[in-house]
């Protein structure tokens, strides 16, 4: 005489049903952070280019700023960075692009770009 089985094995088929959602889900909270890290890191190359432009000699200024601008940046994100920078009235700009990776960086990215800018007002030198 058999036992009705019930319920069993009934987790596993609603388990292997939701998969797909799941990793559909993991993936598009991994693009998301992605986007943001890329914005945190057009910001502080921003920053960075701007802090060295203001600190070099006024000839040197841009440079001084595009080179820092790229030093901070990971190896992924450096090939497709633009630094802009300029200055002029005493002060000094610099602009940041970064594209966005899908998924993996250094492999491929999206078609639009993050910007990233900052300003400073121009160190007098000595």
């Amino acid at each position: 005489m058999r036992r009705p089985r019930g319920d069993q094995g009934q987790v596993t088929i609603e388990f292997l049903g939701m998969t797909p959602t799941i990793i559909v889900t993991l993936v598009l909270l991994w693009q998301c952070v992605l986007v943001g890290y890329t914005f945190t890191l057009a910001g502080n190359a921003a920053d960075e280019a701007v802090r060295a432009a203001t600190a070099a000699e006024p000839g040197a200024r841009g440079g001084a700023c595009a080179q820092a601008g790229l030093d901070k940046l990971p190896g992924a994100w450096e090939g497709d960075a633009d630094v802009d920078c300029t200055t002029g009235g005493g002060y000094v700009r610099a602009s940041v692009s970064l594209k966005v990776p899908v998924l993996f960086p250094g492999v491929i990215g999206f078609p639009f770009t993050v910007h990233g800018a900052a300003g400073a007002v121009e160190e007098e030198t000595d």
